[in-house]
């Protein structure tokens, strides 16, 4: 009898339950005690997140479709094999390893380097193929570097040995897998993510989404719940693909019932949910990595992106309400019935989040500590309204939901997220070694700087045109990267102040997140609302025009980022202008004659085009007030103008969610994603 039991306990899901709970606990214990820093928590919990994402593989479905399950079976028993045997020796040998073998490595070091080294580049395969072959081309290159000619400098390095990739990627522990970017993933950025698992843990974004819908009362103004939705989930869960699962689940049917047109309603989620990788406190990995890169602590870096989360909100907010008007005649909605619980965890939810900014910005008491003190606290509170409501108040709501599950989902949805970015960064820490051991880093730089001493401009654009392409294939974390060690330096060489250059940086890979001809936000939205995700990603891209706008505008506009306090709202104030601007120009009507109305779009375009990037002050702020007067006049309007003839059919039935086991996949990949 009872080794039936614990057979019947014995499945995959337990065992990710029990792998992600010493997880969770062990990074608690040390965000408390700080034993051993970061380097040894590196060589400790690694094994375990790459274990952890391989049986997330497995769970979603077989490692290889086309292979035989028996087979799967033995490879995921192999690889958890090689995480378990990594995790023992490091316990044993760390303190020989990183302390007194100084370079002079065993047989046995290297056999364990190359087995980490290859379980990450598979999972990395499995995750994200592009940037998988673009460390395979790197190993290649770093090898066989001296087959180029001499003529060509630019790709001619002397070349290595295989020991050495292994060894530079592994225990050489300064670099690769266990370097900075692994260390930060398993430290301060798991931390913040502690915020996103007790959410998730209590449905706690869910309720939030809607409640957001009280604050809509009208037909046209339904696409901005997504905006409002998008932005408050953004808070915490620094994805845009998260933003888009967890928001789009309830706006998109919405947005479809009210008469939105299906991709519409796909590209309005898609575009609402960018700022997820914006919105402070929690901005996605880039932002973490952006404070290490400059030496400076990580709330420097979320008191400049309030404005930019201001910048962009408003500015999409303004281009969906002047498609909303094209598309949705006025008139009221149906007034939603939320439950009073699910009042109460919205309001500990921004409760929370408010908590947080007060602790390190206001107390000091240090990022990580703030992010674990938050996190515990939102854990009582939800603990204990979850207990009341239950078992007191015995709410309906509740009746399939058990305190163990809440618990259960938010430990697992923190190991997961954790888990997926330490093995992302990991892999990263690969290649960025590899570009330092070749020199790629140093000769891209001096191609940039002898671009930017010819012309500042030919530069920017040059180093725009380098992150768009990486950002076509690789995540934001990875485009940022990259950006940051090949862009940054030249840039600042120039005389451009190193925050410009990082916030460039930052919002290319924001950008590279929406870049044909990939995007997992705009892919995740396309799936719930059941349309194209081409159509859905080229709609969100004219949406999302004030992230290419802003991008440039940094230049022009510093005292965004470089001196905070008045000068620094002054050009918030300036860039917001601008931006409404270049979208009244893209979507509003003012002119019924339509040679009048492109005229008219032209003007005010040419207008923000002033406000935002010309040097003189007292003219940009003369123009910013001619912009902002036009753009009252054409809102209004736009409102007579450009307003359907009749009411749109409704598209209920064709535009309801597709199964959840549909989305399985691509929302499993979200949630783990943090940009």
């Amino acid at each position: 009898m009872l080794i039936d039991r614990i057979r019947s306990h014995v499945n995959i899901g337990n065992l990710i339950f029990v792998l992600s709970l010493v997880f969770s606990v062990w990074l608690i214990w040390y965000f408390y005690t700080g034993l051993g820093g970061g380097l040894e928590l590196a060589a400790r919990l690694i094994p375990f997140a790459l274990a952890l994402q391989v049986l997330l593989h497995y769970k979603q479905g077989y490692l290889y479709k086309r292979l035989p399950p028996a087979v799967n079976h033995v490879l995921v028993a192999f690889y958890i094999a090689i995480a378990a045997y990594a995790f023992v020796y490091f316990l044993f040998e760390y303190d020989r390893i990183a302390i007194y073998s100084q370079g002079t490595y065993t047989r046995q070091d290297f056999i364990v380097g190359l087995l980490v080294f290859l379980l990450v580049m598979e999972l990395t395969r499995l995750a994200h193929p592009i940037l998988f072959w673009t460390n395979v081309v790197m190993v290649v290159y770093t090898l066989y570097g001296y087959v180029f000619p001499r003529s060509l400098d630019f790709f001619w390095h002397p070349g290595t040995t295989f020991y050495r990739v292994v060894m530079s990627s592994t225990l050489e522990f300064s670099t690769g897998i266990y370097g900075l970017y692994g260390q930060l993933a398993l430290t301060l950025i798991a931390a913040f993510l502690l915020l996103a698992g007790v959410a998730e843990g209590f449905n706690a974004q869910n309720a939030m989404m809607n409640v957001v819908r009280l604050l809509i009362r009208s037909r046209r103004l339904i696409p901005q719940t997504a905006v409002l939705g998008a932005s408050a989930i953004g808070l915490i869960s620094g994805s845009g693909s998260a933003s888009a699962a967890v928001g789009g689940a309830v706006t998109i049917p919405l947005m479809i019932r009210y008469g939105l047109p299906r991709t519409i309603a796909a590209a309005v989620e898609t575009s609402a949910s960018m700022g997820g990788l914006i919105d402070p406190p929690m901005m996605g990995a880039a932002a973490f990595l952006m404070a290490e890169f400059l030496g400076v602590p990580y709330w420097d870096v979320v008191l400049r992106g309030f404005g930019f989360t201001f910048i962009y909100h408003i500015s999409i907010g303004v281009s969906i309400y002047l498609l909303s008007v094209r598309l949705l005649p006025p008139g009221p909605i149906d007034k939603p019935q939320v439950p009073l619980y699910q009042k109460l965890t919205t309001a500990i939810f921004f409760g929370s989040v408010a908590y947080l900014v007060v602790l390190i910005g206001f107390l000091g008491k240090g990022e990580l500590l703030g992010a674990v003190i938050t996190a515990t606290w939102m854990f009582g509170v939800l603990v204990a309204v979850f207990l009341y409501f239950k078992y007191v108040r015995k709410d309906p709501l509740l009746g399939g939901e058990t305190l163990f599950g809440s618990i259960r989902r938010a430990i697992e949805t923190h190991a997961e997220m954790t888990s997926y970015l330490t093995a992302l960064l990991a892999t990263l820490g690969i290649m960025i070694g590899l570009f330092t051991i070749t020199g790629f880093i140093l000769r891209m730089g001096a191609m940039l700087l002898d671009i930017g001493t010819w012309n500042i401009v030919a530069m920017i654009l040059m180093a725009w045109f380098f992150g768009w392409l990486l950002g076509t294939g690789l995540p934001p974390t990875a485009t940022y990267i990259i950006g940051a060690v090949i862009i940054v330096p030249p840039m600042t060489k120039l005389g451009i102040n190193p925050w410009v250059a990082h916030f460039f940086v930052f919002f290319l890979s924001v950008w590279g997140e929406l870049s044909p001809p990939t995007s997992l936000s705009a892919a995740v939205s396309a799936r719930i609302a059941n349309t194209s995700f081409m159509q859905t990603m080229w709609q969100a891209l004219k949406i999302c025009l004030p992230i290419t706008v802003l991008t440039f505008a940094l230049f022009t506009r510093s005292n965004l980022v470089v001196k905070l306090g008045w000068a620094q709202i002054g050009d918030i104030v300036l860039v917001t202008v601008g931006n409404c601007g270049f979208a009244f120009a893209v979507f509003g009507q003012c002119i019924r004659n339509l040679w009048g109305n492109i005229l008219a779009r032209i003007l005010i375009a040419l207008l923000s085009f002033v406000t935002l990037f010309h040097p003189n002050y007292t003219l940009v702020w003369a123009t910013g007030a001619i912009t902002l007067l036009a753009l009252i006049w054409g809102i209004r309007r736009h409102n007579v103008i450009a307003a359907p003839k009749g009411t749109p059919t409704p598209e209920t039935e064709e535009g309801a969610p597709p199964r959840p086991e549909d989305l399985a996949g691509v929302l499993g990949e979200a949630r783990r994603d943090i940009g």
